[in-house]
C-alpha cells in the first residue's frame, strides 16, 4: 500500500494511491488507521507533500555503506554511527533545497528512509520490523565544508530544507527484493548501489537506535548512502530513485 500526504482545495490530507487516483483517508494513518472517507481525488489534481513530518526526530546513520566510508577517507564503523536531524529540515517532493549562505559546498546523499509506526524502546533486531510503518526516500543534504570545519555534524546536516522526503510511504516494501538507490543530478547518474550493501541492516539499526532513545510513531530513520556523493548548485535538480518506492525530485536554489 502506498500512502501519500497531499494538499487539495486548501486542505492537507492523506490518501492511498490507487493507480491515477487517491483514496482519501479520514486521518493520519499512523494514528487513525486506514479508515476512508469514500472520496477519490485524481492524483494529477493534488500537490504531494512530505509523506510524514516526524513528531520527534530524524535519526540518521553515517557511513553505512563501505564504499561511501572509503570515499570519505575511512572505514565503516563497527556499530551504527548515529546522528540527528531536526524535523524542521523536512521538505517534500518538488520543494526547493535552499543552499545556505554560510556554505560553499552542499552535497546530496540518497538514502532509504524508515518510518516508525509504533513506540519502540529496546527492541530486539528479531522483532524490529514489527515497528516499521513503511519506507520512503530521503536525501541527507549536507553542507560538506561546515561538516569538516565544525568537527561535528549538527549544523552541517540540520539546515532547513536539508531533509527532503517522499514521494510516498510504501508499507509493503521488500528489503530483500534487490532494490537499488540511484541518484541523478540534472539527469546524470551520480550514485547507483543496492540497499543490500548496507553494513548494518534495517533491523540492526532499529535495535541499536531504540536502545539509545525511544522511537515514536512518525520518527524517520535515514539508513545511509552509497558511494558517489557530491555537490550540487543552485538551479540543479536532484532525483533519487529507489526500486519500488518511486522518485524524489527537488531543485536547489540559493538562500
Amino acid at each position: 500500500m502506498r500512502i501519500v500526504r497531499f494538499s487539495h482545495n486548501e486542505a492537507i490530507r492523506f490518501g492511498i494511491v490507487d493507480e491515477a487516483e487517491l483514496v482519501v483517508l479520514a486521518g493520519d494513518p499512523l494514528f487513525a488507521g486506514f479508515e476512508t472517507t469514500g472520496e477519490r481525488v485524481p492524483l494529477g489534481e493534488v500537490a504531494l507533500l512530505a509523506p510524514v513530518i516526524p513528531r520527534s526526530k530524524i535519526v540518521c546513520v553515517g557511513k553505512n555503506y563501505r564504499d561511501h566510508a572509503a570515499e570519505m577517507g575511512g572505514e565503516a564503523p563497527a556499530a551504527p554511527l548515529l546522528f540527528l536531524k531536526p524535523n524542521t529540515a523536512v521538505i517534500g517532493p518538488g520543494d526547493a533545497i535552499v543552499r545556505p549562505s554560510q556554505s560553499e559546498r552542499t552535497d546530496f546523499e540518497g538514502e532509504l528512509a524508515i518510518v516508525i509506526g509504533r513506540v519502540a524502546k529496546n527492541v530486539p533486531a528479531s522483532a524490529a520490523l514489527d515497528y516499521v510503518f513503511g519506507y520512503t526516500i530521503g536525501n541527507d543534504v549536507t553542507a560538506r565544508d561546515l561538516q569538516k570545519s565544525d568537527g561535528q555534524w549538527a549544523r552541517a546536516k540540520g539546515f532547513d530544507t536539508f531533509c527532503p522526503l517522499g514521494p510516498a510511504i510504501e508499507t509493503e516494501f521488500d528489503l530483500e527484493g534487490g532494490a537499488r538507490i540511484v541518484t541523478r543530478v540534472d539527469g546524470d547518474v551520480r550514485q547507483d548501489g543496492p540497499i543490500s550493501d548496507m553494513v548494518h541492516s534495517v533491523p540492526e539499526i532499529i535495535a541499536y537506535a531504540s536502545a539509545a532513545f525511544t522511537l515514536l510513531p512518525g520518527d524517520v530513520i535515514l539508513t545511509g548512502t552509497p558511494a558517489g556523493i557530491g555537490p550540487f548548485d543552485a538551479g540543479q535538480t536532484i532525483e533519487i530513485e529507489i526500486t519500488g518506492l518511486g522518485t524524489l525530485r527537488n531543485t536547489a536554489r540559493n538562500a
